[in-house]
């Protein structure tokens, strides 16, 4: 096999889920380039028609679908959809999710099933809707964005850490009920990444110093650095390609390093 066409994605069908922005987009950007066909889906045609426009900035041609991805019924007809119009999925990226910080005490139960029904729920639903058609294929590759959450707690994400915590583990059973069918389901557990959500983190205070939390980050990284978007590029066409096809029920944690270090001596 030549090793650098293993990478190629070229004739797939990539379906990304919370691809809007920010890691998602990067993700469908990635693919597109490395030669899928790529669809993502919204909530709404007002944001599928403007993460459209996006997507022709970015030079890349992407299809946009309706799709609420905690409704099963809405997903199923989703998924007949872009095999009748794009083709069959080959790649599912489960990346569409939200986090609550509230202090455990003080949310809500219907908080905590609303964060469980995104970052877990979803990702079960959508996987469960594209597994036969990669069967019936004789291969399909999974990938779902993880956290760092699924590995360590932290305060005011307990419902955040639970369904990241579960989707470390849905990964794992996804690999093991389909890997005979050539099925790789995989996970990326991005570290701190710089995007519009985390920005007002890292400004500069009025006296220049660095936001509190962004030192704190900072500090606790040996690439001494947040993380990019495009640092989750590579990785992500990693685990779609072929070059990965005996890799499974793997999380793969691009973090700059936070996991491995217990951080620095006072």
């Amino acid at each position: 096999m030549d090793v650098m066409k293993s990478f190629s994605l070229e004739g797939k069908v990539a379906w990304v889920t919370g691809a809007r922005y920010g890691i998602g987009f990067a993700i469908v950007c990635a693919f597109y380039r490395a030669g899928a066909k790529v669809v993502f889906n919204a909530r709404s045609q007002d944001k599928v028609d403007k993460a459209l426009e996006d997507y022709k900035a970015a030079g890349v041609e992407a299809k946009g679908y309706v799709c609420d991805v905690t409704d099963e019924q809405q997903v199923q007809e989703t998924v007949a959809r872009i095999s009748r119009e794009v083709g069959s999925v080959d790649i599912l990226v489960n990346n569409a999710g939200m986090i609550k910080r509230i202090p455990m005490t003080e949310m809500s139960a219907e908080d905590f099933r609303t964060v469980i029904d995104t970052d877990l729920n979803a990702p079960f639903i959508c996987s469960k809707a594209v597994i036969p058609q990669m069967i019936q294929k004789g291969h399909g590759k999974i990938i779902n964005i993880c956290s760092m959450m699924s590995e360590l707690g932290r305060e005011t994400v307990s419902a955040y850490a639970a369904a990241k915590g579960g989707l470390k583990m849905l990964t794992r059973n996804i690999c093991s009920e389909y890997g005979k069918y050539n099925i790789q389901c995989n996970g990326i557990g991005p570290g701190y990444i710089a995007t519009q959500q985390t920005a007002p983190l890292r400004e500069r205070q009025a006296d220049g110093s660095r936001h509190p939390f962004d030192s704190f980050i900072v500090a606790k990284t040996p690439a001494e650095r947040w993380g990019d978007v495009a640092d989750l590029e590579g990785p992500a066409v990693f685990l779609a390609s072929d070059a990965s096809n005996f890799v499974n029920g793997q999380i793969l944690y691009v973090d700059g390093g936070i996991l491995a270090y217990i951080g620095r001596q006072p």
